[in-house]
């Protein structure tokens, strides 16, 4: 019993010891200051790094000679430049230089700039000196590569002149000519690229292509009508909506094409005017060609009474129309009644001619003329909206009588009546006009299509459209 509560005893204490002991140990490590060993290797690492810092700029600055001047101080990081630079581009590469080290915190920039003549011009004269240097020896390379350019340049002419050979790849003259001056591009850019490249400057040639796509851009926008205009010139020169001599009306414009060029279709006028028309237009308007067809219809409104009969009077029409030569008997002429109004009845002829030998608005003209001439035989009456006033000479007589006893009715002077005896009578039956083609402005076109034959982009081996 003795031994069992002395060893009780003992096992308190013990553990008693333990749990005061711990703890203790456990702020003694967390307090424990730093010895002085400690805190010295320390102190001299950061030492050793700016030390480190401070020759590796010393000896960057050294080896370039504007900056040979510049003095350096490094600590905890800092770096403070000092010293003289010939100018402020020099004392920027000193600080650019400084601050990309690893280590650095920060650079104070205390450099003085002396703006020296000498110390700046120095510099430019070494330069341009090695440049010359380099140059001159550069000059077998460049004579080299400037040959190649112009061998090529040659080589591009003596294709694009070659007419025939681009004929065969294109049977449009405009085409061949657009495809020989594209090969005569690309064999100067192709020499110029290679001339590039042996002189070791391909980055250049990145360069140049990038800038002549952005130039490309804006110049194109600057001269997109002109761009549309040539497009538009390729399209009708492959479409040929007509050919030379024919007889169109392009956007309310009527003429005589005479020739297609690069920019502009050519017309001459029916008065004999030159009219000039930008291709785009005319690729885009709307063209009216007579000459596509050489029969030709035209129309005519004749009036009759409208107590007449109107299928009676379109039969006497139509009878004086076949009689003339120059009406078509196929297709036939027709007539129809086109309205009734409150005193006459509007009938409408139609009648075909064949424009190679008949002028279309003379033949109109007598048309016209005939089928009035046959209602007027048959007895048909055609309207006249005019009102006219009849006097008597006995009527007349009185009336002035009664006015005036002494007023006498106006007399012809002796001059007008021998000018009415001698007054030329107007024969209906009379031939006035020719119905034959008008060949004036086809002699003209013609020696304006001879004058200037190289030009015209119209071929007539092409298909028409």
């Amino acid at each position: 019993m003795t031994f069992l509560t002395h060893a009780m005893r003992t096992a308190v204490f013990t553990v008693g010891v333990l749990l005061a002991c711990l703890p203790g140990h456990s702020l003694l490590a967390q307090d424990e200051p730093q010895t002085p060993a400690d805190t010295t290797a320390i102190e001299s690492a950061v030492s050793v790094s700016d030390e480190q810092i401070q020759a590796r700029i010393e000896n960057i600055f050294a080896e370039l000679e504007p900056l040979q001047s510049v003095t350096v101080y490094v600590g905890e990081g800092v770096v403070i430049l000092r010293g003289e630079t010939a100018n402020e581009l020099a004392a920027q590469q000193a600080l650019r230089l400084a601050g990309r080290l690893a280590g650095v915190v920060t650079v104070t920039d205390e450099i003085s700039r002396t703006l020296a003549v000498a110390d700046n011009l120095r510099p430019v004269l070494k330069r341009l000196h090695s440049q010359s240097v380099n140059f001159i020896k550069a000059l077998p390379l460049l004579g080299l590569a400037l040959l190649l350019v112009v061998a090529f340049t040659v080589l591009g002419n003596f294709l694009a002149r070659r007419t025939r050979l681009w004929r065969k790849m294109a049977a449009n003259a405009f085409l061949a000519d657009l495809l020989a001056q594209a090969t005569r591009v690309t064999m100067v850019l192709l020499g110029i690229i290679l001339a590039l490249n042996l002189l070791g400057a391909a980055a250049v040639i990145t360069t140049l292509l990038g800038g002549a796509g952005v130039v490309g851009l804006a110049i194109g926008f600057a001269v997109r009508d002109a761009v549309e205009n040539y497009i538009s010139s390729v399209m009708l020169s492959l479409r040929q909506p007509f050919r030379a001599k024919d007889h169109v009306i392009i956007n309310d414009i009527e003429g005589i094409v005479v020739r297609l060029t690069s920019r502009a279709t050519i017309l001459m006028t029916l008065d004999g005017n030159h009219m000039r028309i930008p291709n785009a237009a005319v690729f885009k308007g709307i063209i009216l060609n007579y000459s596509t067809n050489p029969q030709r219809r035209f129309e005519f409104d004749l009036g009759v009474d409208a107590a007449d009969d109107p299928v009676a009077g379109m039969k006497a029409g139509l009878d004086a129309l076949c009689s003339l030569d120059f009406i078509l008997s196929d297709p036939e002429p027709d007539a129809l009644i086109n309205t009734v109004g409150d005193s006459n009845i509007v009938l409408t002829f139609y009648a075909w001619i064949d424009q190679r030998e008949t002028n279309f608005a003379k033949a109109r003209s007598l048309a016209i003329h005939a089928a009035m001439q046959a209602l007027e035989t048959q007895g048909f009456t055609l309207p006249e909206p005019i009102y006219r006033l009849r006097f008597d000479t006995a009527v007349n007589t009185a009336l002035f009588t009664a006015l005036d006893g002494k007023a006498q009715p106006p007399q012809p002077s002796p001059g007008e009546s021998k000018a009415a005896e001698h007054a030329p009578r107007i024969q209906r039956g009379d031939t006035v006009l020719d119905v034959t083609p008008d060949n004036h402005l086809e002699q003209k076109v013609d020696a304006e299509i001879r004058a200037d034959r190289g030009s015209d982009l119209l071929d007539k081996n092409v298909p028409h459209e």
